[in-house]
């Protein structure tokens, strides 16, 4: 699987230009571009049928890397709210602070959820950076419908880039297929997410 664009959303003090950040944009990119498909392939090829294909195990195929190759922990419970904004999918420690990580598996709504936690993580102070992985518009039609994309997200970047923080960082990672395939079997929900590592 391949990045076609990088978008530092928010970026304010010295993260982007740490040596933390550089291993952990290295860790990400990593472990999206070791997500193939069909098994036991080099690049990640996938079926373009209309919304043809689950988006579950193209993500936990990314998480088993992080987790596995990387010491990402997965799943991670923050309290930084009254009410919890629930799990992030992976979290990174630095010092005394954590990196975020949500990978986008549903529609446009939970993107713009997705996007509020981390930002409401570095408003809170407790994520000292964040970054989300969503797909492209050429990506999208391929997978479950409706699901959350760069091109319908990118309208509302304006509103986080307003949020004032003292420091903190928020990266979007932008993914799409190598190739389409009609041959290739679709991926479907019950795939193992290991399988496309």
């Amino acid at each position: 699987m391949k990045i076609v664009q990088e978008v530092s959303l928010i970026s304010i003090g010295s993260f982007e230009e740490s040596s933390d950040w550089s291993i952990i944009r290295s860790e990400i990119r990593s472990a999206i571009s070791l997500i193939v498909y069909p098994p036991g392939t080099s690049s990640f090829t996938i079926n373009p049928t209309k919304h043809g294909n689950g988006v579950k195990p193209i993500k936990e195929a990314c998480m088993t890397t992080l987790r596995d190759q990387f010491g990402w922990r997965l799943e991670t419970p923050i309290r930084y709210a009254t009410k919890s904004p629930g799990k992030v999918d992976a979290t990174k420690v630095i010092d005394d602070y954590l990196f975020a990580l949500e990978w986008e598996t549903g529609n446009i709504s939970s993107s713009h959820r997705a996007v509020n936690k981390l930002v409401l993580g570095l408003l809170r102070g407790v994520f000292l950076g964040a970054a989300l992985v969503l797909p492209s518009r050429k990506l999208y039609p391929y997978l479950t419908d409706r699901i959350g994309n760069y091109e319908e997200l990118e309208p509302y970047f304006d509103v986080w880039r307003a949020v004032r923080i003292q420091e903190g960082f928020l990266a979007i990672f932008v993914i799409e297929h190598d190739q389409v395939d009609t041959s290739v079997p679709r991926i479907t929900k019950g795939t193992d997410g290991r399988a496309l590592v």
